[in-house]
Order: C-alpha cells, then sequence, then structure tokens
C-alpha cells in the first residue's frame, strides 16, 4: 500500500506520533496484544502500520491482511443493506416495522413491577424503520437484571447457536418494550433485527444479499459471518482484560466458533474482515455511496443516514438509557447505523459532522466528510470501553491535517 501523506495534506512527522504513542502506551507495556492503523484523506493513504502480534501465544507478528472479528462495526453494513431496500421503494422511514413482523403488531411498553403483576400499555406510535436503524424502538439487548430483561431471558431471546433470523424476531414479539418507540435511546439488537428485514423484503438470506449487494461489488473479499479454512493463518486471537489488567485469550483461532458458518447471521455483531476490506466500505461512504464505478447507496441516502435522528435534535446525554454503548454521549447524536458528532465543543473533541461506530473488541473507524477523512483501528480486546482509543488517535489525526 503506497503511502502519500503529504498528497492527504497531512505533516508525516505528526502523523507517525501514532506509532509512537501506541508502542508506548499499548504495545510495548503488553496492555493489547497488536492492532493495525489506517488513516486516508482525499481518498490517499496517509498511514497504514501494523503493530504487535495477532496471536500472542503462538507468537505470530500481526499481519498487513490480518481477519478481525468486526462485531459492532457490522451494523452499520447491515444498516446500508437495509438502506438499499429503501432506495428501492420497498418501505418509508416511518411506516411500522409490524408491516414485515406481523406478530410484532400488539407491542406494548413497560410501565412498572415485573413478572405476572408487570403493567404495560400501547405506545402513542408503533415502532418503525427509522427507529430500529437508530436504536431508538425501545428494544435492549437483554443481559441486565430489569424486569424487561428478564422476559428476554425467559424468552430465551439470544443470537447463537439453534437460533435464526425468524425465530430471533418471534421470540422478540413476546417482549415488552423498554420505553416507548422515538421516547429514548438504548444500544440493543435492533441491527439484528434489521438483518431479519433485509431477508424478508429481499427473499434472499441475509449473507447472501450482503455479498450480492456490497461484499462483491466493493471487493470486500474476506468479509465474511464464517473464516474460511484456507484464512485461519490470518485469523487473530482476541483477549479479553483480566481482573489483574494482564490479557487473556478467550478466542483462539485455530478452535473458534467463527471457523464454521453460523445459523444466526447476527447483522448486530457476526461480521469478520480486514482493514483493507473496511476501508472499501468507509471510502464507499465517504465518496457519496460509490466506489470504483460500483454505487451502493445513492449521495441523498448517505446523507439521510448521517444526520441526527433522535427526537427534537437531542443528543445522547437526554436521550440515552444505559452506559453500555460504543461510544461517548456528550455532543454526539445517533443517526441511521451511525452515530454522529454534533458538536465539538460539547463533545471535547475535534470532527463535528463525522459518523463512526466501534465494535466488542475495540476496533473503531470513523467519516468525516467535511475533512474527507477515513480512519480505522483495529485490534481484540474485550471490553471496548477499556481504552479511549478513539480519542486518542482523533487528536493525532487532526493535529497532523496542515493543508
Amino acid at each position: 500500500m503506497e503511502l502519500a501523506p503529504r498528497k492527504a495534506g497531512f505533516d508525516p512527522a505528526r502523523l507517525d506520533r501514532i506509532t509512537g504513542h501506541l508502542n508506548r502506551n499499548y504495545i510495548d507495556p503488553g496492555k493489547i496484544a497488536g492492532c493495525q492503523v489506517l488513516v486516508a484523506r482525499h481518498g490517499h493513504v496517509a498511514y497504514f502500520k501494523s503493530f504487535g502480534q495477532m496471536d500472542r501465544e503462538r507468537q505470530k507478528p500481526m499481519r498487513d491482511d490480518t481477519i478481525f472479528r468486526i462485531y459492532s462495526m457490522s451494523k452499520p453494513i447491515t444498516s446500508v443493506a437495509l438502506m438499499s431496500l429503501y432506495e428501492q421503494g420497498h418501505f418509508q422511514l416511518n411506516d411500522p416495522v409490524s408491516r414485515v413482523i406481523p406478530e410484532w403488531k400488539g407491542q406494548r411498553v413497560w410501565v412498572s413491577g415485573e413478572g405476572e403483576s408487570m403493567e404495560t400499555r400501547e405506545p402513542e406510535q408503533p415502532m418503525t424503520f427509522r427507529h430500529v436503524l437508530s436504536h431508538t424502538g425501545g428494544l435492549t439487548y437483554g443481559g441486565t437484571n430489569h424486569p424487561v430483561d428478564r422476559v428476554y431471558q425467559a424468552v430465551g431471546v439470544r443470537r447463537g447457536e439453534g437460533e435464526t433470523l425468524r425465530t430471533f424476531v418471534e421470540k422478540l414479539a413476546q417482549v415488552p418494550l423498554r420505553y416507548a418507540p422515538g421516547e429514548r435511546w438504548m444500544y440493543s439488537l435492533s441491527t439484528d433485527v434489521c438483518g431479519y428485514l433485509v431477508q424478508a423484503i429481499s427473499g434472499k438470506r441475509f449473507d447472501q444479499y450482503l455479498q450480492e449487494t456490497i461484499f462483491d461489488p466493493l471487493g470486500m473479499k474476506d468479509t465474511s459471518f464464517s473464516v474460511a479454512p484456507e484464512n485461519v493463518e490470518r485469523f487473530a486471537a482476541n483477549y479479553e482484560r483480566a481482573p489483574d489488567k494482564t490479557l487473556r485469550l478467550i478466542d483462539d483461532p485455530a478452535s473458534s466458533t467463527y471457523l464454521k458458518q453460523p445459523a444466526f447471521f447476527s447483522g448486530g455483531g457476526g461480521l469478520t474482515g480486514t482493514t483493507a476490506d473496511y476501508f472499501r466500505f468507509c471510502e464507499m461512504l465517504r465518496c457519496g455511496g460509490e466506489l470504483d464505478g460500483h454505487r451502493i447507496l445513492g449521495p441523498r441516502t448517505i446523507e439521510l443516514m448521517t444526520k441526527n435522528h433522535l427526537a427534537g435534535g437531542r443528543d445522547l446525554t437526554q436521550m440515552a438509557i444505559g452506559a453500555f454503548s460504543e461510544t461517548a454521549y456528550e455532543g454526539v447524536g445517533f443517526g441511521l447505523g451511525f452515530a454522529t458528532t454534533l458538536s465539538e465543543v460539547a463533545s471535547g473533541g475535534l470532527g463535528a459532522g463525522d459518523y463512526y461506530w466501534g465494535g466488542a473488541a475495540s476496533t473503531i473507524f470513523w467519516v468525516d466528510p467535511k475533512e474527507d477523512i477515513s480512519v480505522i483501528f483495529m485490534t481484540q480486546l474485550m471490553p471496548s470501553a477499556t481504552f479511549n482509543f478513539r480519542g486518542q488517535l482523533k487528536s493525532i489525526v487532526y493535529s497532523s491535517i496542515v493543508d
């Protein structure tokens, strides 16, 4: 990959602060096994480097073509897939989702109590496509001790072995909404619902639709819900931070569940891929929906997706329930599959108008249409809130722009 920092409007020495920062603070002290960073502007790659190891146990250095679990960075891809069907006139954003999932017609909202004595009410408006695309529909991740989440657990809502997208939405029909659609924001299983909607509307299996509509046209040859046998050599190990702050292996690439195709294709978190592949996806977004002659979405659709869709133009500090997410809340809005920086002052960082997300293993990306930037950071460390890679990289990247 040819690097052209000056063409991209960067001071190369300032941009190379990324190298020292990551080595000094993360690689040398062993806080992460390895990582990869790509910074591009105006379509020129200004910085691309692989650090440390992709598999500490086998002493394998990080490769430029390492395959990572991208977890929730699957969400923007799924959202783009659903919006490609919007562009074909299959639905409007304010249409109720129950048009496609009839079992959801009688959804009710939790008011108080639990179990047999739980009190619910009818919502003022039904859950819409906009709501599931923006995590404002009343769904949760089902993982806490809240009375609604206990219903998720009781009916067995999950995304693993033995589940399919169809059985998943059938189970969700039995769960009350945590809040009335549109009233709040909560990070949730919504994007997995979007995956089902893609499948139901298109009539194609979800993974096949992604392959034909996004991965093949963009040349994302290594992005998939499973890692093929011939690619296992390139598959990174996944780690967690133990209580004593050491790294603990939690998914060995040689025996990972990702080595076989799942029954449940998780649009919310199931994909694996490379930095190069995700860069192709980011560049398509940056270029208004088209890359190398292949148009995935129209430019106005991308503009619509990256606007703030939270009620009344509010930010996440005013709308969010719960602290679990892939973003800070101050000065941040949410669109159709992406968070977006509304205010540099409120967020305390540069890049107003950018849009972004991250994944559970600390992977991040952002696209900034104003500065014409795409940035991708890949590592494999859970949980993603351990270190603020996004804030640190933003400080270095934006302060390196000199044109």
